[in-house]
């Protein structure tokens, strides 16, 4: 771990930066202002480069404190300084997903360990279930952007031997995957699945069948993601929550953009910028426009939300926005659409500015916290790094400050960074989870880094922020 002392000095430089109204005091004025609210100052580029250190000295801090007390577990349990497994095997969640990220920064001796590890320590040849969504995102995913980062045959090796041990999940009547999944056996279960866990493969999947040369993952992948298209209603274009892999029937009708569905449109549109297919974008064509027609909500003066619809009658259900939509702005922004990307991103910031950092969940007509936790989410950084990409307004960069200063004032803990229970209270909760890594800082430091860091142009990055790239050819 970082040296106490060193730790304490690094406190001591983020407290005397974070200076701004307490956030009772700046709750009661956001809830006046326009969503159209900016940050007062923008981030010129001197103070962009003393933001991205101070992210990549976060960064350490967090990875320190995880390999003094949880080295080897998939996660840190900040709080009470432990490590925490999700299934009886650790599958280093927190090394597979940090590694890119580690290496973006130069932060080399931190990567270099953590794929050490991973190379000699991680093993799929487990008899456990695993859920194919997560496992995919966190893991194929953060293995196949280590083995592009760094060319190191074990990585891919991996992620093939992990690839073929998923396959099984596809073996429904119906070509959507089951959400869960055996390591060893192949034997599946959970039929109740959502767009996100159907839809949300191909990226990964499709890059391993590039750079093993094997079709069927790319295949599986693919069909998975049509037919979970195809079962949209006609008339609103819309899909829905939960879905019946074997049948293929919905079970909940309730649209929205939100987790359970979020990623699947994601896909939709990343899958033609990746790998160029067109029957990609045609559905991503079709689809947007049914989510800007039905989920799309104007309150007060143009303010811009998603909200829940019904999927078959396109009828508003509830003003609900949250952490997860928030990568919608960048999805927009992604797709072409700067202004409401632009317009949504104000109101995320209005969500952030309710109690100086956002909620999972918001009723957006009545501003009020409707779930009060905070997960240590990435989506709303995402989205100002994508603005500040695609338009050069600085005001994305004051913005991403003003959201880091509040991260690191909650959520800053002595062996890493803690989850919050409850906004209003600031009460932290004992988990960190891998995507602190992955997405969170990552996001964090791209945005105030230099450009040429990452070729935003080359890359496209997975739901987990895993930058992957074609030509998939094997790095030299």
């Amino acid at each position: 771990m970082t040296p106490r002392t060193l730790a304490c000095l690094i406190a001591a430089v983020l407290i005397a930066g974070c200076a701004r109204p307490a956030a009772d005091t700046a709750t009661a004025a956001s809830a006046q202002a326009p969503a159209a609210a900016a940050p007062a100052q923008s981030a010129d580029a001197a103070d962009a480069a003393r933001m991205a250190e101070r992210v990549k000295e976060e960064t350490r801090h967090a990875w320190q404190g995880y390999k003094r007390y949880a080295w080897g577990r998939d996660a840190l349990k900040p709080l009470s300084k432990s490590g925490h497994d999700w299934y009886p095997h650790s599958l280093l969640m927190t090394p597979v997903d940090a590694l890119d990220t580690l290496l973006l920064m130069g932060l080399k001796s931190e990567a270099d360990e953590a794929r050490e590890l991973i190379a000699t320590q991680l093993n799929f040849d487990r008899d456990m279930v695993v859920q194919n969504f997560e496992v995919t995102i966190r893991l194929l995913g953060g293995l196949l952007s280590g083995y592009q980062a760094t060319g190191d045959e074990r990585l891919l090796k991996l992620a093939d031997d992990l690839g073929t041990r998923l396959l099984p999940a596809f073996d429904s009547p119906t070509g959507l995957p089951y959400t869960h999944v055996n390591l060893r056996t192949g034997k599946t279960r959970g039929k109740v699945s959502n767009p996100a866990e159907t839809g949300t493969l191909l990226i990964e999947f499709g890059m391993l069948s590039k750079l093993t040369g094997k079709p069927v993952y790319y295949d599986r992948a693919k069909r998975a993601l049509v037919e979970t298209y195809k079962r949209r209603d006609p008339k609103t274009g819309l899909v829905g929550s939960w879905i019946d892999v074997e049948s293929g029937r919905w079970t909940d009708t309730g649209s929205h953009i939100g987790g359970g569905i979020d990623s699947y449109y994601e896909y939709l549109y990343k899958c033609w910028r990746l790998f160029g297919d067109q029957e990609c974008k045609a559905m991503w064509d079709q689809s947007i426009v049914a989510v800007n027609a039905h989920l799309a909500d104007e309150v007060r003066e143009r303010e811009l939300w998603y909200g829940h619809a019904d999927m078959v009658t396109g009828k508003r259900t509830a003003t609900r926005y949250g952490a997860l939509d928030a990568f919608m702005p960048a999805l927009l922004a992604l797709g072409g659409d700067l202004d409401r990307a632009q317009r949504l991103q104000d109101s995320g910031l209005k969500m952030w500015r309710l109690h100086g950092i956002e909620p999972e969940s918001l009723d957006y007509a009545k501003m009020q916290v409707a779930s009060p936790g905070y997960a240590l989410r990435p989506e709303i950084v995402e989205s100002a790094y994508y603005l500040h990409v695609l338009t050069g307004d600085p005001k994305y960069r004051a913005m991403g400050r003003e959201f880091f200063d509040d991260f690191v004032r909650h959520c800053r803990t002595e062996a890493g960074y803690a989850a919050l229970k409850d906004v209003t209270s600031k009460q932290q909760d004992d988990s960190m989870e891998s995507f602190l890594f992955a997405e969170t800082f990552k996001y964090y430091y791209l945005l105030f880094a230099p450009a040429q860091t990452l070729d935003f142009e080359q890359v496209t990055f997975n739901t987990e922020a895993h930058p992957l790239r074609l030509p998939a050819a094997k790095p030299q």
